[in-house]
């Protein structure tokens, strides 16, 4: 399990999201508002997902564009969101650094049936699947 603080610190942490996340209560809430758009573009700006990812696993460009003129997203936006940011948070703690993490989330994985882990986070079992390989790894379980 990663800890909230971590998940969020990937998306900006607070000067990004606007308040505090101590706590998994803390990112429901903020879930449940809707987060700022600023996530977004901070998972942008720091190289973590490229814009065709975020529109394949988060949500799509022109919607992207329209949340904009709004200034945040809705829950279930800011809910596929974090989704992301989660499995990249602990795939960057698995791997120990965000190039090597990016690297394969990027790359086909046999104990994923040859998909790309990132490909996989437009769904909730997707992630759970990656999130289960990479709690494997990050034992010493063949993967």
């Amino acid at each position: 399990m990663i800890d909230p603080a971590r998940t969020i610190a990937v998306v900006g942490g607070a000067p990004v999201v606007g308040r505090d996340i101590r706590h998994g209560l803390d990112l429901v809430r903020a879930v449940r508002d809707g987060l700022p758009v600023a996530v977004v573009q901070h998972l942008l700006d720091s190289g973590r997902l490229t814009a065709g990812e975020v529109d394949r696993v988060v949500l799509p460009r022109k919607t992207l564009a329209n949340r904009r003129k709004v200034g945040s997203l809705t829950p279930e936006q800011s809910d596929r969101l974090m989704r992301v940011a989660r499995v990249v948070a602990l795939a960057e703690d698995t791997f120990g650094a965000q190039p090597k993490a990016a690297a394969w989330l990027r790359r086909p994985t046999t104990a994923l049936g040859g998909e790309r882990p990132l490909d996989l986070l437009d769904t909730d079992e997707g992630a759970r699947e990656v999130e289960t390989l990479l709690g494997r790894i990050a034992h010493g379980i063949a993967a």
